[in-house]
């Protein structure tokens, strides 16, 4: 009789999940309402809906959006404004025409696909495209051929480091949730993204370009330049260094706890400062003082602050909308459906690791948002993760193959299928033939990968 209640019980919680899941999808999609607001009222309504106890409904939606905006917020933020930084001094076209000298205009795919990765890795996808966008059309215009031979490559890398790599929120946030180490996280990022890139954006990028013929759209396609000012260009290493910088001061901290952890070096105020500074925030933090100190000689202070200020005011909706999907993904663990679909998985005998991508795609194919998919499927998988035994490096692969079903099958429900067809002038059934296919290359070789890191660790 006990298992009969507790198995109507954990029927009833899933029930609630699916409805809440497609409550949300139809606020979003149908009824145009936005992701931040759509996701408030279906956690109250999760909440009621669970049994909850009315005066713990506000506190618990509260410490959800609160502990996903302590590690999103000022991450997004210092990453926004470093970019902002970069793209204005002339940073991108820098990076961009030194890789293709050194590589050869033979290889500019992989000099412009290879200067996205590095200037994705404290940018948004959509900004950084942005910022990159008059380069690969002024790439395009000078070398010719088709502007998707140089676009995709370029186009994937963004994506390949926005779903994989901190600082970005959705992997973030995801670490977060399951407990990952970030600096690990970071590491284990790169081992499966570059790859990932390489066989499903690069290659696959290639191969579009010579299929299909497209030609530079004619309103970009004189070329636009990121410097609003007559400012002289930085230098290659002045560039590689900033966008660096973060990563290797992420490296120091991961490295020296590894190191105590081992009984290599013991504990000490020199270790503790270097643990401190390759904290992801105050790694991002100096990072963007070294950027003001030596990419802003020439600009007035107003001009700093103008970049910083309008560096913030696109990302705002990201940050709260991260949130808000951590408050959905905390109700969700409050109300015990987190337990009970890790009940149900772990009766159907599905891997911690397949069911982790198999969520993630789900809500990625039906409401469109990576980081929304990334967040909410953490969560959902966060009881079953708590009950097991596993090693730093194992949430770390759970982590990125979240991402990997976070990025698949990206349609009509997705901004970056709509930005990549309106700025390289591509209509919705080439589009499809190609950002959403390559999408799902990514998705499902970064899935492969992390199993195979999964096993192996």
């Amino acid at each position: 009789m006990e298992q009969t209640i507790e198995t109507a019980s954990a029927s009833y919680l899933l029930s609630v999940a699916a409805v809440a899941i497609a409550l949300l999808l139809l606020l979003i999609m149908k009824f145009k309402v936005h992701a931040f607001a759509s996701l408030i009222l279906v956690s109250l309504l999760t909440a009621l809906a669970t049994g909850i106890e009315l005066p713990k409904i506000v506190p618990s939606m509260l410490s959800g959006f609160g502990g996903t905006l302590a590690s999103v917020a000022i991450l997004v933020g210092l990453g926004a404004m470093i970019g902002k930084i970069l793209e204005y001094s002339g940073g991108a076209q820098t990076l961009a025409d030194t890789l293709i000298g050194v590589l050869g205009k033979e290889r500019a795919p992989l000099a412009l696909g290879i200067a996205s990765l590095l200037f994705g890795f404290p940018i948004f996808f959509d900004a950084g495209l942005v910022v990159m966008l008059p380069v690969i059309l002024s790439v395009a215009k000078r070398l010719g051929g088709s502007v998707l031979l140089y676009a995709i490559p370029a186009v994937g890398a963004f994506s390949v480091m926005h779903a994989f790599l901190p600082p970005h929120p959705g992997p973030v946030a995801a670490g977060g949730i399951l407990g990952a180490n970030i600096g690990y996280l970071v590491i284990i990022g790169l081992v499966i993204g570059l790859p990932t890139w390489f066989l499903g954006g690069y290659l696959y990028g290639v191969w579009t370009g010579k299929k299909w013929n497209v030609a530079v759209p004619e309103l970009f396609a004189s070329g636009q330049d990121a410097k609003s000012e007559d400012i002289p260009a930085p230098k290659f290493s002045t560039v590689l260094f900033i966008l660096l910088a973060p990563m290797l001061l992420i490296f120091v901290n991961t490295g020296v706890s590894t190191l105590i952890a081992a009984g290599a070096i013991t504990k000490s105020s020199v270790t503790d400062f270097l643990m401190l500074i390759g904290q992801t925030p105050i790694a991002l933090l100096i990072t963007l003082l070294l950027a003001v100190v030596i990419f802003c000689k020439p600009f007035s202070g107003k001009k700093l602050n103008d970049l910083c200020e309008h560096a913030l005011g696109p990302v705002c909706s990201v940050i709260l909308v991260t949130g808000a999907g951590g408050m959905f993904g905390g109700i969700l663990r409050s109300s015990g459906i987190g337990d009970a679909l890790a009940s149900t998985l772990n009766d159907l005998g599905i891997p911690v690791i397949l069911a982790a991508f198999i969520i993630a795609a789900c809500l990625r194919i039906a409401q469109g948002s990576a980081t929304v998919a990334l967040t909410t499927a953490a969560a959902l998988i966060a009881p079953i993760v708590s009950t097991m035994d596993l090693t730093a490096l194992d949430l770390c692969a759970i982590v990125a193959a979240i991402s990997g079903g976070s990025i698949v099958c990206s349609h009509f429900n997705d901004s970056g299928f709509w930005l990549v067809k309106g700025l390289f002038g591509i209509d919705e059934k080439l589009t499809l033939r190609t950002w959403t296919v390559m999408e799902t290359l990514l998705g499902t070789i970064g899935f492969l990968f992390s199993c195979v890191l999964y096993m192996i660790f």
